[in-house]
């Protein structure tokens, strides 16, 4: 297993403060850890594109009166390899804030440990929406997507415009298993009907011919793909081989540009899907993608994009309250950051609810067909938004156990 550990200092030429330095002149130092899949199906979802991401805001953020490491590790989607590389940053390396996160198995095992450690866990590659739901915790907070969101503005949209029988190949997992309720809820409130899914294991599946047979022989019009990362591009690279895409529409329910550049226009042309984040949206995420792209190769999704935002909007928050206070208490900065208002170049202006989600507007969208495109990332037109306080499970719900104490 690797680790990798990544310092940034804020401004240019300065030093850690030597350890031979009086106490007194001793700087505070925010550790920020970086934790996901750099090996795995998720690599190009978050990996090392996520990394460089939070380095960007630290950056950019350019902290007086305290320094800023940046740690990275791969917890290869295993909830025992993440939660024992968590606890050796936060006992022997003094890490404060957990980012990134991916596998939905990994994030649930995390934010218990977060809370036991009185630290601070935001996930931005995790889709379950338990994580603000029946997971949730004073510690933790969820950034950018979830499971009830996609399901909203997807499948939500694609049953209003007449996609009414739905058939789902769901890996078999946390995740995986909230997308296809989640789904589901909306498909049938909408009047729409499931004919069938499958789940298959995670992560070893690459062929999933069988599965998209029995897809196609359901009659079901659209196919729920709940797969995500190199899972989605097989998935959908071996419907568009099989001829399956003759006969039903695609729904990505977790997809992000980087899947579509690398499945190519020419197999995904009229994949409807739903991101929170685009490099061509306005002239603040144009920016941003023009700061990134020299340091990146895959220019950043919305899962990495969120890691420059939460990670810009933490460290706010540490100048804001201090760095020797924050460090102090996990819980203390969490309610902090609740009660500041966001706004960064991938996300503009927004909030963070009680329950820790992160809210912003959702964008539908459809993928170009080859001639409608300009170069390689050009990907998407949008079709539909989700207004930010429709897109998500609402408070009302009473789904996070902590707010109802």
């Amino acid at each position: 297993m690797t680790i990798q550990r990544r310092t940034v200092l804020a401004g240019a030429g300065l030093a850690m403060v030597p350890a031979s330095r009086p106490r007194a002149q001793a700087r505070p130092v925010i550790r920020i850890g970086v934790i996901n899949d750099q090996s795995g199906p998720y690599r190009d979802v978050c990996g090392p594109t996520g990394v460089i991401c939070a380095q960007q805001a630290v950056q950019e953020f350019a902290a007086s009166g305290f320094d800023v490491e940046v740690l990275s590790a791969d917890h290869q989607n295993k909830p025992d390899v993440a939660v024992s590389l968590a606890r050796e940053w936060f006992d022997q390396r003094g890490v404060d804030i957990l980012v990134d996160i991916a596998a939905s198995s990994c994030a649930l095992a995390l934010a218990s440990l977060v809370r036991e450690k009185d630290k601070i866990m935001i996930a931005t590659s995790t889709a379950s929406s338990d994580v603000t739901g029946k997971a949730c915790t004073p510690n933790s907070m969820h950034w950018a997507f979830d499971t009830y969101m996609e399901a909203k503005s997807t499948g939500g949209a694609m049953v209003r415009a007449g996609g009414d029988s739905w058939y789902f190949i769901t890996p078999n997992y946390a995740f995986g298993q909230a997308l296809q309720r989640d789904t589901t809820h909306f498909v049938e409130a909408g009047g729409g009907k499931v004919l069938g899914s499958e789940l298959y294991p995670f992560p070893e599946t690459t062929d999933f011919s069988a599965y998209l047979v029995k897809a196609q022989a359901s009659g079901a019009k659209i196919l729920g793909i709940c797969g995500a990362g190199t899972d989605l591009i097989n998935c959908i690279k071996q419907a568009h081989e099989f001829g399956l895409t003759g006969t039903m529409n695609l729904a990505a329910m977790v997809a992000y540009s980087t899947d579509i550049h690398a499945i190519g226009l020419e197999m995904a042309a009229g994949t409807r899907l739903s991101e929170i984040y685009y490099w061509d949206m306005n002239d603040r995420t144009r920016s941003f993608q023009r700061r990134i792209q020299p340091k990146v190769v895959l220019w950043p999704n919305m899962a990495q994009a969120a890691n420059y935002s939460c990670t810009l909007h933490y460290l706010k928050t540490v100048r804001d309250m201090g760095a020797a206070q924050a460090k102090r208490s996990g819980a203390e900065t969490v309610a902090r950051m609740k009660a500041m208002p966001t706004d960064d170049d991938c996300f503009g202006p927004g909030l963070i609810r009680a329950d820790g989600r992160k809210i912003t507007p959702v964008y539908l969208f459809e993928v170009k067909q080859p001639a409608e495109s300009s170069q390689p990332w050009d990907l998407y037109k949008p079709i539909g938004t989700t207004p930010a306080a429709d897109a998500f499970r609402p408070l009302s719900d009473n789904a996070c156990p902590m707010l109802k104490a």
